[in-house]
């Protein structure tokens, strides 16, 4: 087993985190912890998708310019972009350009409003783990799935939608950001940290 090491400032974190400071504080702060707010979720579904085939920093560095070229990823808007709009962001060299994944976002974008008239994106996603993040123990990151029966599950759901860039593998990855699955490893500080926020699941939904 590949043991996870202690960090100069003395705190043991997930090996995937590096070194890097923006990655760092990524996941101190944001990863794993419990996501209920429906736009926030669809920023970081949509983002997950861009990720396909690519490092999670390179997104990571490109994420306000991101926010900026899809109108800080309000669904109603992406939802109306027109040929322009789509022209436009394919000269936009401060986001990643792939028109199949702006494409894809316009489509998810119009899925998500359609969930909107039930109860909401959150309320969806949140089911399929009964309102609470899943509880892993996994104590090296070689033992963390990459998919799993219920990210194929989602991801078949998601996909029956219209939403795209939603494969099991992109949905897990996605799982395990928003804090549906506490995936930190056990020796890491954030594991902990993570579960207890988890105690606490609903927080404004």
């Amino acid at each position: 087993m590949t043991h996870e090491h202690p960090h100069s400032d003395g705190k043991t974190r997930c090996r995937w985190a590096g070194s890097d400071a923006l990655y760092l504080a990524y996941h101190d702060e944001e990863w794993g912890v419990p996501e209920f707010d429906d736009r926030a979720l669809f920023e970081k579904f949509v983002l997950d998708g861009f990720q396909a085939g690519l490092s999670w920093i390179t997104i990571l560095r490109k994420r306000e310019n991101f926010r900026k070229a899809f109108d800080h990823f309000e669904p109603a808007k992406i939802a109306r972009y027109k040929p322009a709009k789509l022209a436009a962001l394919m000269q936009n060299e401060g986001i990643i350009r792939n028109r199949a994944k702006i494409e894809g976002a316009v489509a998810s974008a119009q899925a998500y409003l359609a969930l909107q008239e039930g109860d909401g994106f959150s309320h969806y996603l949140w089911n399929f783990v009964d309102g609470a993040p899943i509880q892993n123990t996994f104590r090296g990151h070689e033992q963390i799935p990459t998919e799993t029966p219920l990210s194929l599950k989602i991801s078949k759901d998601l996909k029956q939608r219209g939403f795209k860039f939603c494969g099991p593998t992109i949905v897990y990855a996605f799982m395990q950001a928003v804090g549906m699955v506490n995936d930190h490893v056990v020796p890491c500080w954030r594991h902990e940290a993570c579960a207890v926020l988890s105690a606490h699941p609903g927080k404004g939904r």
